[in-house]
């Protein structure tokens, strides 16, 4: 049976619910995703000077064919794009900055060292979105930045996250949508620390600093993101989750939830509609934690499903900032990028293809034999059907297709480069 057929037999069973498909696939072209760079070179970045990964991160497997300049980056992930439906961003971080060999420090970063990602953003029709990379560097060797004692240090990476600030300006004004910088800190204790108000104090004057700095909110939207714990920070973060919560309604700033970011315990679908009260926006990265905050590549399980519920039946799609965070280097990675992002395209089709009205209606009556029913027969109806349609829609292989071109990329691109 055709692709065409199976997805006007499956259209009918999901009309039967008042579920109108192609409204669905109109609305889920307007979502985009935030891609990761970092995936394409396990976090190595362009800095001339390159300092060792720090601030709890770690990648794992040397897969061949790692990504090695800026132009090697940038076409891998075009390749990845091309396999992936819709529209979506690219998401950068400070050390993906182009010097022309110099040295140039952080605090001195300026929107000209993006020049070249910007142009090829235009090119393909591109959003951009931005991190300082406050990790990886002498001045963060010792675990902390933005709450250290040292006022220098921390007046380095004030001024480093404010120069992040203006590229992210001018990211949004050139690109014409507005970039989104997130504000990540590795800072932390590895032990029980005698005083856990002093460093956050100080986190708090140095964010202060940072903002106050005028950048065109029409163009930079400014996020702050919490972590639970890291290697080297078990037993205190400073930039906590409660932290930020309070700091970025205080201070009218986005929340960013990192799905690794919490107790295994924890979920980040629960608390989205609970923030959805208090906030205009938030922001995601998501990732998928094996036991800690691993970022493994994100796959089509429960949570990843329930965040997507969490922002379609709450008419969300326009408030949630999404955004990906995970890195493997033991598979080849132009498919980890297009498994994690057509997985979180997956989901929020998933979700636009439930009947979520009926299913609200029968929890305010108590009726909840027949919610969870029809909920769990709902996960096995003819998505894939839908989905390959859409695929074909935007070009881009249907089911495991890609794959073959995976192959044919690695051994004519990647196998070449070592």
């Amino acid at each position: 049976m055709s692709v065409k057929s199976q997805f006007e037999r499956a259209k009918i069973e999901y009309g039967q619910w008042g579920i109108d498909v192609e409204e669905a696939l109109e609305r889920l072209k307007q979502v985009p995703i935030s891609i990761h760079c970092w995936q394409g070179d396990d976090v190595g970045g362009f800095e001339v000077s390159k300092g060792e990964l720090s601030g709890g991160i770690d990648v794992t497997g040397d897969y061949p064919g790692k990504a090695t300049t800026p132009e090697e980056l940038r076409m891998d992930l075009e390749k990845a794009l091309s396999l992936i439906p819709g529209k979506h961003r690219v998401n950068l971080h400070a050390i993906y900055a182009e010097t022309d060999g110099k040295v140039v420090e952080r605090d001195q970063l300026e929107p000209r060292h993006f020049e070249k990602w910007v142009r090829w953003a235009k090119r393909h029709g591109l959003g951009l979105d931005f991190n300082p990379t406050l990790f990886s560097h002498e001045k963060a060797k010792d675990g902390l930045t933005l709450a250290h004692p040292d006022q220098a240090i921390r007046q380095f990476w004030i001024d480093h996250c404010i120069a992040s600030r203006k590229i992210g300006e001018y990211f949004g004004k050139e690109l014409e949508t507005p970039c989104l910088t997130n504000i990540w800190i590795p800072d932390g204790y590895k032990d029980t620390p005698s005083d856990r108000l002093t460093p956050r104090k100080r986190l708090k004057e140095s964010l202060d600093q940072i903002f106050a700095a005028e950048i065109n909110e029409a163009y930079n939207l400014d996020a702050v993101e919490s972590k639970l714990f890291g290697i080297g920070s078990e037993s205190y973060v400073v930039g906590s989750h409660e932290f930020y919560l309070s700091y970025a309604l205080k201070n009218d700033k986005l929340c960013l939830l990192d799905t690794g970011h919490y107790h295994p315990t924890e979920t980040v679908s629960n608390k989205i509609s609970a923030m959805l009260l208090f906030h205009d926006k938030l922001a995601l990265h998501v990732s998928r934690p094996v036991r800690w905050d691993s970022d493994h590549v994100v796959t089509f399980d429960d949570e990843l499903r329930e965040i997507a519920l969490e922002i379609v039946r709450n008419d969300a799609l326009d408030r949630v900032l999404i955004g990906l965070d995970f890195f493997d280097a033991s598979i080849n990675r132009i498919a980890a990028w297009t498994i994690g992002t057509r997985n979180v395209i997956k989901a929020l089709l998933f979700a636009m293809l439930i009947p979520h009205k009926q299913l609200k209606e029968w929890q305010e009556t108590g009726d909840y034999t027949r919610r969870l029913a029809v909920l769990e027969e709902f996960k096995t109806y003819p998505l894939g059907a839908i989905w390959n349609e859409y695929c074909e829609r935007m070009n881009v292989p249907i089911k495991e297709e890609w794959l073959k071109e995976i192959a044919i990329y690695e051994k004519e691109v990647l196998l070449q480069r070592h």
